[in-house]
């Protein structure tokens, strides 16, 4: 009889597999471990689960019908540096492994979620490195070309998912740890916001820096994967709250058919690598060919940033995580970068501080106005053999566009954008602020789908897409119509001045309005009347969103806030009146305007106060 081929590992190929009754997860995972076993080779694990340890994940799936747990029967991959009850953490040094008694936070949510651990995978000793070979595990092997690096230090995670044993993996991301790995072996590799998701029972790497990573086949499963995942967890004191529009239901929300601008660096560094520079401006050019426009900056603020990771003070973390190793118990290479952390002192982690704060403020100010930065993942690839010749500056160089990332603060996503000669995927990295996580994801998406890769190295062709309905998240600042006290110059525009507001635009409303003088003499109505309206000057005033609810607690009544039609046609938050305050107000509408009636009552001799 012959055995069905596997299934596509993706999250909603998998569910409908298990949903038609074709597979179960007791038909599946044992066959996706004996593949893993087969493909020993590449050096993806450390530790593979075997049959009695996999037995209660599939136990307790036995009682669940398929679709009843959003990641039912999921096989996934841990990175060793991670946490999983009753089974070793190694971080890749055996001398500190231990047995884990608990699941880290995030573990324990995929679990609960219906997901089935395979096993812990392999990684560059200590999460440091980028390139997979730092391994007393063996070195791991690119999923596409085994002469070449998978990269690092989340290696074994990211082959694991390429080679189609599992549907997703965690890694760690301090460095580029989980982007470098995820577009040299054809993946999606998000690192979320700096404390978006939990890392108690991750063993450090830079613990004030460090980041769980998600590898998967395509952007929308990791969507998926962030809103199971994401948990504020008051017990890791790096924990921070999501905000409620970084959320999977505004996933996919920037496909509005409007434009969009990304920052590239002036004069990107591919260390004279002409083909990753060519498919660097491939990728470029997909995302102007899906609207969007790519803006120049000067990227050296982001470089100095991206040197202070291991030539300045963060080193240290290294070291504190790993003081009770003896050193010769460590990868030669590894116990010279983490012992040069033992002679840094507090002056120098202070004054590093100081400096960082001025280049976040710079780079923050260069990525104004854009949607998203975009960079090369790394500046070019390496064989192995290249990396045995020089492990330090090889290892450096490919961390040029990835060091600046944790220590400023901003999320990523990794996207393959095409192949080099050598058959070795290649990609770039899109990036945004904190908590833009899903925004940066959905412009990954249009940029995944524009590339037509197929999925990892299993040959599948991404699932056809599916039309977006997801709103538009809220924007960072709302614009705001007034008639009256508070336009430029008059008594109330303060309140808007001081809580950060801008004029943005001098115009009319749509001719549907009539204005009226409320009885106190201080403020207008403005009413919408269909027949016997007309046109009234206004003023569009842009308040940052963190001030506006401030703004509209404090209007008295009978005034609040509704939409306002302008005379383009457009619609936008504006003052409106109850009915009932107009009962001894005077239409005041044949004036035009708030400021033309109080220069009518100046010059009739009228006193301004009631």
């Amino acid at each position: 009889m012959m055995t069905q081929p596997i299934p596509s590992l993706a999250l909603g190929s998998l569910r409908d597999a298990y949903a038609s009754g074709a597979f179960s997860p007791r038909s599946l995972i044992p066959r996706l471990r004996q593949q893993a076993l087969e493909q020993a080779g590449y050096n993806a694990w450390i530790t593979l689960l075997d049959e009695s340890q996999l037995e209660p994940y599939l136990a307790r799936l036995d009682a669940v019908p398929p679709g009843a747990l959003p990641l039912y029967g999921v096989p996934f991959a841990i990175k060793d540096n991670i946490d999983l009850a009753g089974v070793p953490t190694t971080a890749a040094c055996e001398a500190f492994a231990y047995v884990a008694e608990q699941s880290a936070p995030v573990v324990q949510a995929l679990l609960a979620a219906g997901a089935v651990p395979l096993g812990k995978t392999n990684m560059d000793q200590f999460a440091t490195g980028l390139v997979g070979t730092r391994s007393p595990y063996g070195e791991a092997k690119n999923a596409f070309n085994q002469d070449y690096m998978a990269g690092g230090s989340s290696s074994g995670s990211a082959l694991a998912t390429a080679l189609g044993q599992v549907s997703f993996a965690l890694g760690t991301d301090t460095a580029g740890s989980g982007r470098v790995p995820a577009v040299l072996n054809n993946l999606i590799g998000h690192k979320p916001s700096r404390g978006l998701v939990s890392t108690r029972g991750v063993v450090p790497a830079c613990r004030s820096l460090d980041c769980v990573s998600f590898f998967a086949l395509c952007c929308d499963d990791i969507a998926a994967l962030l809103e199971i995942a994401v948990a504020y967890d008051p017990r890791d004191a790096f924990s921070r709250p999501n905000h409620f529009a970084n959320r999977r239901r505004y996933y996919r929300g920037e496909e509005s058919g409007a434009g969009f601008r990304f920052a590239v660096p002036a004069a990107p560094d591919f260390g004279g690598d002409a083909q990753t520079r060519a498919l660097f401006e491939r990728g470029v050019q997909q995302l102007c060919a899906l609207g969007g426009s790519a803006v120049a900056i000067d990227f050296t603020p982001f470089l100095e940033a991206a040197r202070l990771l291991y030539d300045g003070p963060w080193v240290s973390e290294r070291w504190l995580a790993t003081r009770g190793v003896p050193r010769q118990a460590m990868l030669p290479v590894i116990a010279d970068i983490i012992g040069g952390g033992e002679r840094r002192t507090a002056a120098e982690a202070f004054a590093a501080s100081y400096r960082l704060a001025d280049l976040k403020r710079q780079c923050d100010g260069l990525l104004a106005g854009v949607d998203f930065g975009l960079v090369p993942t790394t500046p070019t690839i390496f064989t192995r053999a290249q990396l045995a010749e020089q492990p330090i500056a090889r290892n450096s160089l490919l961390g040029t566009y990835t060091n600046f990332l944790n220590l400023l603060d901003y999320c990523a996503t990794a996207v393959p954008v095409g192949l080099t000669a050598g058959g070795v995927p290649w990609g770039v990295s899109l990036f945004g602020p904190a908590l833009a996580d899903v925004r940066v994801l959905g412009f990954a998406r249009r940029l995944q789908r524009a590339c037509g890769l197929p999925l990892g190295a299993t040959g599948r062709a991404l699932p056809e897409d599916a039309p977006g309905t997801a709103p538009a998240p809220p924007a960072d600042a709302i614009d705001v119509v007034v008639c009256g006290a508070h336009l430029e110059g008059q008594p109330l525009n303060w309140q808007l001045t001081e809580r950060g507001g801008s004029l943005r635009q001098k115009t009319r409303s749509a001719a549907c309005y009539k204005l009226y003088a409320l009885p106190d003499g201080k403020r207008p109505a403005m009413v919408r009347d269909e027949t016997g309206g007309r046109a009234i000057e206004i003023e569009v005033w842009s308040l940052p969103a963190a001030t506006f609810g401030s703004f509209v607690a404090g209007i008295p009544a009978p005034l609040g806030i509704g939409q306002v039609e302008l005379q383009d046609g457009s619609w936008r938050c504006g003052f409106i009146c109850d009915a009932y305050a107009l009962t001894d107000a005077r239409d005041i509408s044949g004036f035009g305007g708030w400021r033309a009636w109080l220069a009518h009552r100046a010059a009739a001799g009228a006193n301004p106060s009631p």
